[in-house]
């Protein structure tokens, strides 16, 4: 592995011998910094933002348990993975170190098989953030590539998104699923890229047409994120072409009807058609939430889920928080 893209791990021992130690484990594949100090670990840190830190426990002045607090407790370095190594085999000292951030507790005499598939694990876990990380910003860069078409929408998909997740958790939707649909609904209208600016913008309202044409938007949406093995950018696939299905079955593109549409597809339009009614639109002025809320309860059962829409309704003092907060 060239040197320029080994991970960096940052040795912090008081002891010479031991860092030796780990340097004949782990020198072959990592580039090793070593710190004899908890304080010298600290600036280390700062300057060389290592990929895992391996800290010993008992060392004269900063202790590794405080440099570990220093590091969790700085912006810069509270990401880095630090793993104890050190002669301690106490639980409570153990325990004590692992709920300072610590991610793992290794014992001297160290075994360096086990060090050695301690430190590749953990890479592995930050890789895997990493990764997370980026494809989140990524969905969320092409969320608002549809706005550069629609900017009268403003803040839609990040209210609408919102409006989403407040209902899943109402519902008794769990965590993690609730997590994915807030993540994904701003994907619903990503379609809309393909619409005419004539079409898209116009002040007024369509032409049938033209209507025929904006439906078009849930296909195009539908095809640009099929076929991902994420589950995420799957999810994000169901929203983008259900979101303008209906519950008595009169909707597009696919006419699905009651439950033939997914859980999240249902929440998906209750939360969308309520933010674009409240909201400004090149072809209309907001509607008073009140007359929205009418809306809401007059479509139950026809184009909206009937038990979701009471759902919804009982959240409302959170869902005009949230359209407080994001205002155009």
């Amino acid at each position: 592995m060239n040197e320029d893209t080994q991970p960096t791990l940052l040795a912090v021992d008081d002891e010479p011998t031991n860092l030796k130690v780990l340097n004949e484990v782990l020198g072959k594949d990592y580039r090793l910094i070593f710190a004899k100090s908890g304080e010298q670990a600290l600036t280390l840190a700062q300057e060389k933002k290592p990929d895992l830190v391996l800290l010993d426990v008992m060392m004269p002045g900063m202790s590794g348990f405080d440099v570990c607090i220093a590091l969790k407790q700085s912006d810069k370095t509270a990401s880095i993975p630090v793993i104890f190594v050190t002669a301690m085999q106490d639980e409570v000292d153990e325990a004590n170190g692992l709920s300072l951030g610590a991610v793992d507790y290794i014992t001297k005499p160290i075994s360096p098989a086990i060090v050695r598939a301690r430190v590749k694990n953990h890479l592995s876990l930050v890789q895997a953030d990493l990764l997370k990380s980026a494809q989140l910003e990524l969905i969320q860069r092409l969320s608002h590539a549809a706005e550069y078409k629609d900017n009268e929408t403003g803040h839609h998909i990040i209210r609408m998104s919102r409006y989403c997740h407040i209902l899943a958790l109402a519902y008794g939707m769990n965590e993690q699923r609730a997590e994915s649909l807030l993540l994904a609904a701003p994907m619903h209208d990503i379609g809309k890229i393909g619409i005419p600016d004539n079409i898209l913008l116009k002040p007024a309202k369509l032409d049938p047409d033209e209507y025929a044409q904006m439906q078009k938007h849930a296909n195009i949406g539908a095809d640009i994120l099929a076929g991902s093995s994420t589950p995420l950018i799957q999810l994000a696939h169901r929203l983008a072409l259900e979101h303008h299905e209906r519950y008595d079955g009169k909707g597009y593109p696919n006419g699905l009807k009651g439950e033939e549409i997914s859980l999240e597809g249902r929440m998906c339009c209750i939360a969308d058609v309520f933010d674009a009614l409240t909201s400004r639109r090149p072809y209309k002025e907001p509607w008073p939430v009140e007359q929205a809320i009418d809306l809401l309860i007059a479509e139950r059962g026809k184009q909206f889920d009937p038990e979701l829409v009471d759902v919804f309704l009982t959240q409302m003092d959170k869902i005009l928080a949230v359209k407080a907060k994001y205002t155009n």
